[in-house]
């Protein structure tokens, strides 16, 4: 992962996230705002948790870039909002009183045992078959899980069996910047 990010870097990055969901859900707008500074030039993956009232309300993201970091943001925020399949996309009543997150992703790094992960550290990202799923390091600390029930709910999201981590698996670990 680059440096960590300046208090006013973060700020920069949430505000411009939440900019790119109000003006696409009122206007149809895509973001056309440039961002000069020099860490947020970086091509690094990211993902853009939506809550509202406290309950995820969408959350979508990529491990990859081939655009300036926040530029993936932007992008990423919009389709938090608007192309998350488990929710209805948001409308402009639903602008109001809803928070960002956004975790800065570090690269994936293939890890040949579970052994390799550090619960509240990393993210997994498993693949198996045609089947991938991926839980952010601060989901197994919200809910409280340990490194079996983390791979086994990373293996649920995948559409898996819970212990389809155990055999044939490819497991991947990635950490995050977390801003919100």
């Amino acid at each position: 992962m680059s440096q960590n990010l300046t208090l006013t870097e973060k700020k920069k990055l949430l505000s411009l996230a939440r900019e790119a969901i109000i003006d696409y859900i009122r206007e149809g707008n895509l973001p056309h705002r440039l961002e000069t500074e020099p860490s947020l030039q970086g091509q690094q993956g990211c993902f853009v948790t939506i809550k509202m009232n406290g309950a995820l309300r969408g959350c979508i993201g990529s491990f990859v870039s081939d655009k300036p970091l926040y530029r993936l943001v932007q992008d990423m925020a919009i389709s938090a909002a608007t192309r998350d399949p488990r929710f209805y996309p948001m409308k402009p009543a639903d602008l109001e009183g809803f928070s960002i997150e956004i975790s800065v992703l570090s690269p994936l790094e293939r890890i040949s045992s579970p052994e390799g992960i550090k619960v509240g550290t990393h993210g997994i990202y498993i693949e198996k078959n045609s089947c991938r799923g991926v839980l952010l390091p601060q989901v197994a600390v919200e809910y409280n899980w340990d490194k079996d029930t983390f791979l086994s709910q990373t293996c649920l999201k995948a559409g898996l069996k819970p212990d389809d981590w155990k055999e044939g698996a490819d497991l991947y670990v990635f950490s995050a910047q977390i801003i919100s």
